[in-house]
């Protein structure tokens, strides 16, 4: 009968830990990941198409024969945004046909076909079942998770479970997944870079939260297939934000930034040095579910609950009513950053059983919105302090704090901003767009436009296997420099045991079934032997991007097993190109359409 499982053989000695803050820490049964920290060494982290380097203000950026132009895209909970260098080496934020600078992440099927952006926006108080938004809160996600419970509850179009366990959405008598979605939104960003250019585009750098795990990474990059774009590089966030910022520009020598990062569905926190063009993140954490559409849930529970206890009507259970508290709500909450208070209103809502209409004219009030919202603000500061304790820092030494997404504006926000890290925030870029342009300085570095920066980015999640039946061995730690590799041996654990199997998982959690898992490993004909004298390794390997490759190998024969590892969940290639197909009919469709119009 052979095992599933294997035990660890401990080794004869352990490698020194080159990671400066590993390096006072006790030997373990696993090789530490490898990574280069000092000057000489850390160009060589990663080998990239060209020099990973970007041009500072003043010097000319030089188009790499044969290399197209590499747009940035920030695709965002709500709203997105594409970027571009300019012929001076320059982010360029590129705007719509009418001016629109970011467009909001919301897609639509209609009878006349599918609307992305701010048409699609426009009309979904009237089609709100068909019309989706925040789509990003379920990419790579499973339908069962707490925050997408939450988020099917407050939302009006229906979240429903894929085959596989993922969470989508459906639209009429057909199911979409995220990544389904999310394409509509980025084949927008290229359209509007592709018009703005006067050329065509296929590459593209895409920003994800840094607190993304692999599965969430790898839908994201799927999205980016659908609509025809080569996903080069997946960047994080915070770390496209810096860059952008010119953080390695403002004086010589080492600089100690950290990074806030509050969108409208995700939070980050980035604690990174500054020194000679190299951006050398130290830390990383954040939450995958906490971002402005919380504030928003806040006022419409609030609001909710009053008419009930008014009228007797859950206004939550009407989709037209509840996608019309959902945008009151929203534009309250950007009216309360910078004024006191606001009035909703909102005739005509809904109507009681007597038939009777229910009108709303309610003010709300900042420090109303500071009450309701008070845990929200205090789930901000676990993360920095962790980050903090993880880049062995204080908070003294950081020198600035750069803020993005747009619920940093918010005053509290920033009021806890200060309060964690003593220093006033720094307010000097644009939070909506910044992230864009970061990615598009990123592409220009790939692309060899930009060269006098280099990004350095650690793991934001610890990696290792199941050991027994739940308990979880970390082999990479979180934070590692990537790319990240490390070993660890293993024996067998039954006589004549024919083959192992490992479980690879991603998380913090030392109960391995509160973590993700992200795929398995397979070895199998080991040769015969009494139980532990059959020795195996195995070696994982976190590329820039997090994705990871898994070796197991046994090592009297040297046979061996290789996957790269795949979420567990997400599209298969088949599905993509099945939608790929479809999106094409779709889109002949609308086409045609159009023309029968003309």
């Amino acid at each position: 009968m052979a095992s599933n499982c294997a035990r660890a053989s401990k080794p004869s000695r352990c490698a020194t830990a080159s990671k400066r803050r590993n390096a006072s820490k006790p030997c373990s049964n696993s090789t530490p990941p490898t990574s280069a920290r000092s000057a000489n060494s850390r160009r060589c982290a990663e080998s990239p198409p060209t020099s990973e380097r970007a041009c500072s203000p003043g010097c000319s950026a030089k188009r790499s024969n044969g290399v197209g132009r590499i747009i940035g895209i920030d695709l965002g909970t709500t709203n997105s945004c594409v970027a571009v260098l300019d012929d001076k080496g320059q982010p360029r934020v590129l705007a719509d046909r009418t001016g629109q600078r970011t467009t909001p992440s919301v897609v639509a099927w209609t009878a006349d076909g599918v609307l992305v952006g701010h048409p699609a926006r426009r009309q979904a108080v009237t089609n709100p079942q068909r019309t989706i938004f925040g789509i990003k809160r379920l990419i790579g996600r499973k339908v069962n998770a707490d925050d997408v419970s939450w988020f099917a509850r407050s939302v009006p179009f229906r979240i429903v479970a894929a085959p596989n366990g993922d969470a989508w959405v459906r639209i009429g008598n057909e199911i979409k997944s995220p990544q389904e979605v999310s394409s509509h939104v980025m084949s927008r960003m290229r359209q509007i870079a592709e018009e703005a250019l006067g050329e065509p585009v296929t590459q593209a750098v895409v920003t994800v939260p840094a607190y993304f795990d692999d599965a969430q990474r790898q839908a994201t990059r799927d999205a980016g297939a659908i609509a025809g774009l080569d996903v080069v590089r997946i960047l994080n966030e915070p770390t496209a934000a810096a860059l952008a910022y010119g953080a390695h520009r403002v004086r010589k020598g080492r600089r100690v930034i950290a990074v806030f990062d509050l969108g409208g569905g995700t939070f980050d926190i980035s604690i990174m040095a500054v020194e000679n063009g190299i951006f050398e993140v130290l830390a990383t954490n954040g939450d995958t579910a906490l971002g402005g559409d919380d504030w928003d849930r806040r006022l419409i529970e609030r609001i909710a609950d009053e008419v009930f206890d008014a009228h007797r009507v859950d206004v939550t259970g009407i989709p037209v009513a509840l996608g019309r508290l959902k945008e009151a709500a929203e534009s309250a909450k950007r009216e309360l950053t910078h004024a006191r208070e606001t009035v909703i209103r909102l005739p005509y809502l809904a109507q009681n059983d007597a038939g009777e209409q229910i009108h709303i004219e309610r003010t709300v009030t900042r420090d109303e919105l500071t009450a309701a919202t008070s845990d929200l603000i205090d789930r901000l500061r676990i993360p920095c302090e962790r980050a903090l304790r993880d880049a062995e820092l204080s908070p003294a030494d950081i020198e600035e704090v750069l803020l993005v997404g747009g619920m940093s504006r918010d005053p509290m926000v920033q009021q806890m901003v200060e309060q964690i890290f003593g220093t006033k925030p720094s307010k000097g870029a644009n939070p909506d767009e910044i992230v864009a342009c970061g990615a598009a300085a990123q592409g220009g570095i790939l692309s060899g436009q930009l060269d006098d920066a280099a990004l350095l980015d650690v793991a934001a999640h610890s990696i290792g296997i199941r050991v027994g039946d739940s308990a979880f061995s970390t082999i990479i730690p979180r934070n590692s420099m990537l790319p990240a590799r490390a070993r660890k041996l293993f024996a067998t654990t039954m006589d004549n045991q024919r083959f192992v199997h490992i479980d690879i998982y991603q998380g913090e959690d030392s109960d391995v079934r509160r973590n993700r898992k992200l795929g398995e490993i397979r070895l199998e004909d080991l040769p015969p032997g009494p139980a532990g004298s059959v020795k195996l390794e195995l070696s994982l390997t976190a590329n820039v991007e997090s994705i990871l490759e898994v070796r197991a190998r046994e090592l009297s024969t040297g046979r061996e097993a290789r996957v790269r590892i795949a979420p567990s969940g997400g599209l298969s290639p088949d599905e993509i190109q099945q939608i790929i197909e479809r999106r094409r009919l779709e889109e002949q469709r609308s086409a045609d359409g159009q023309a029968g119009s003309d």
